[in-house]
């Protein structure tokens, strides 16, 4: 299974990487504007965000929105094996951390007040699957998070891909938002049933 993931990352990384800056520029306001569309975020709340790492779908654009709807804004910052959640209004307070990735300094919250989770991934299928750097991190995170949290993940259409293998640890996601296409995938409400 760490094989076919390891191939799947990679090969997805590889489409990402290949988008021009153009492109990645104009793909990520098009999501940042499906994803603003969402209902899940239309009424206050809390709402986990990220800030975008090397060629990621960047999302900076959809915080002064969400802020203006009076949406509460937390961002994750690494310890250790964990994501640890901090409030912050604004990416300029954030800082180098983790593997070059900004993060926000302060308080940790409890990841029981989220009400929607947006998190990034190297790939993503239309059933929820995801697929993250194989840290494991996310998914740590998403099994914290209350049960009716929406999880949105968000990425470039490349990266969508038919199936994400997935293991018993892997966290899924409810909603799917790319430049092109938003996905609810019912990944949760099947595998409760199962």
């Amino acid at each position: 299974m760490e094989d076919l993931k390891a191939r799947l990352r990679s090969s997805a990384l590889d489409a990402r990487r290949q988008l021009t800056p153009r492109e990645r520029r104009d793909a990520a306001a098009a999501i940042v504007d499906r994803l603003l569309r969402q209902p899940e975020l239309q009424r206050p709340g809390h709402v986990l965000v990220y800030a975008a790492m090397d060629d990621e779908a960047d999302l900076a654009g959809a915080v002064g929105p969400l802020r203006e709807r009076g949406v509460r804004t937390l961002f994750p910052r690494v310890r250790g094996e964990r994501l640890e959640l901090v409030a912050a209004s604004d990416l300029l307070t954030l800082e180098l951390g983790y593997r070059g990735i900004r993060e926000p300094s302060g308080p940790k919250i409890d990841p029981g007040i989220v009400d929607v989770a947006v998190v990034p991934g190297v790939a993503f299928d239309p059933h929820g699957g995801r697929l993250g750097h194989g840290g494991g991190h996310y998914d740590r995170l998403l099994a914290q998070l209350p049960p009716d949290c929406i999880r949105v993940g968000t990425c470039f259409s490349v990266q969508v891909v038919p199936r994400v293998p997935r293991e018993d640890h892997d966290e899924p996601v409810d909603v799917v938002v790319t430049e092109l296409a938003r996905y609810r995938t019912r990944a949760r409400e099947f595998r409760e049933d199962a």
